[in-house]
């Protein structure tokens, strides 16, 4: 039995087996693919460093939204402008004391008064029928005091009238004792008649010390009601004094030489105690009430001076009163003139003053922008030296005026800084900055 192979052809095995032969790979073929991965990871790994994001929130900001700033250094002028208003030097307001209604004006508003004279007459029918009151009440005091003088010395001269006659009694009883003590030793008078006679004697002793004692007190009791009496009568006069001067000062006058303002009154015109009349101002001497920000508080002080120009000449002044009380976001200062006044100011006038804070110095400097109000001063956005970002940075800035402010640390000569306003960023830790 013959057995069929259906494998290749041996024909055609021995011919491949002449045909094929075995390459070597190189090691560049072995590696390729491995190379290749290699490659595009580290690609990878790169470009994703490239273009990572900085740590924190960013915004995108185009450039001509924002001001950019250089840090330089010059002179730093510490002054801070301020705007005052003229008032007068001195002031004195005329209040109505009591009240009353009006009669007769004898001045107007804006009128130059001397000290002394009449400006107002006033009428108060209570304040009169008062001072009458209280003239009887004196005069009834003053009648009460006499009368009880008269009366002490009445009972003064009483006790010295019961003396003489208890002395004249005492003396004549010893006379009488003294001639009838020999009769009665003699038996040529009866013993029962000396015995009543110093009886009667002793009596009058007695009442004479009881007298001088009732004299010593009464005259005591007497000085201390009387000198009650007195100051009741002092008092009473007093009172009557204060009295009159109300009523006078119904009759309104000056109380200093000046001008006479907020003077509007109409005859028959009802006034309550205490209402305010008007004002008299010094008309030669002003001064200027400014309003400081808070910020300055601090830095403001008695005797720093102050400057401001008109008609070409510069005035100089000075801090004379500081009101410390803080009220929408603003403290006042009185300010003084060191030396003349312009003769062109006037009351009521707005004045644009530059008040020195300290002496100027070098220093790093910035512009003043907008943007310290939204920081503080605390930090501030420090634009990259590409200037495609600009990063948030502490720093800590010092004294600043309407052009500069102080840096004392967080940044270099020549860097650049954005100093406009800051209200859309506060949350944000980096600008991406975008445009030309």
């Amino acid at each position: 039995m013959q057995v069929v192979h259906k494998d290749t052809p041996p024909s055609n095995a021995r011919r491949q087996s002449g045909m094929d032969r075995v390459i070597e790979k190189t090691p560049w073929q072995k590696h390729r693919q491995k190379i290749v991965w290699a490659a595009v990871l580290i690609l990878a790994v790169g470009l994703f460093w490239y273009f990572k994001p900085a740590a924190g929130r960013a915004l995108k900001v185009q450039n001509d939204r924002i001001v950019v700033s250089t840090v330089t250094r010059g002179e730093f002028d510490d002054y801070i402008p301020v705007r005052g208003q003229v008032a007068p030097l001195k002031t004195v307001f005329l209040d109505a004391i009591e009240g009353g209604r009006v009669e007769v004006i004898h001045v107007e508003d804006g009128a130059q008064v001397e000290a002394g004279q009449l400006i107002v007459e006033l009428s108060n029918t209570q304040l009169q029928l008062d001072v009458i009151a209280r003239e009887a009440q004196v005069t009834e005091q003053l009648n009460n005091l006499r009368n009880t003088e008269l009366s002490l010395e009445r009972n003064r001269l009483d006790h010295k009238r019961n003396l003489v006659d208890i002395n004249y009694n005492i003396i004549r009883l010893e006379r009488e004792i003294k001639r009838l003590t020999p009769l009665v030793q003699k038996e040529m008078v009866d013993e029962g008649t000396l015995e009543r006679l110093q009886d009667e004697l002793e009596w009058y002793q007695n009442k004479r010390e009881v007298t001088l004692e009732s004299q010593a007190t009464d005259e005591r009791l007497q000085k201390a009601q009387m000198e009650q009496l007195r100051m009741a009568g002092d008092q009473l006069n007093r009172n009557l004094e204060v009295a009159r001067r109300n009523l006078d000062s119904l009759n309104m006058r000056a109380p200093v030489a000046g001008k006479l303002t907020a003077f509007d009154l109409e005859v028959g015109q009802a006034l309550s105690p205490g209402t305010n009349l008007g004002q008299i101002d010094d008309p030669d001497s002003f001064k200027v009430a400014a309003n400081i920000d808070e910020y300055y508080l601090s830095r403001v002080d008695l005797d720093q001076t102050a400057t401001f120009s008109t008609g070409g000449k510069d005035y100089e002044l000075r801090v004379r009163k500081i009101y410390p009380q803080v009220q929408n976001g603003t403290f006042e200062v009185d300010l003084v003139f060191t030396g003349e006044e312009p003769e062109s100011i006037r009351r009521g006038q707005t004045l644009q003053l530059n008040l020195q804070l300290g002496s100027p110095s070098e220093s790093l400097l910035i512009p003043n922008g907008a943007f310290y109000q939204d920081t503080g001063g605390n930090w501030i956005f420090v634009v990259a030296p590409d200037g495609q970002r600009a990063v948030k940075r502490n720093v800590r800035l010092g004294r600043r005026n309407v052009r500069d402010i102080e840096v004392l640390d967080g940044l270099e000569l020549g860097e650049q800084v954005i100093t406009s306003p800051y209200t859309n960023y506060l949350d944000m830790d980096r600008l991406e900055l975008q445009g030309e």
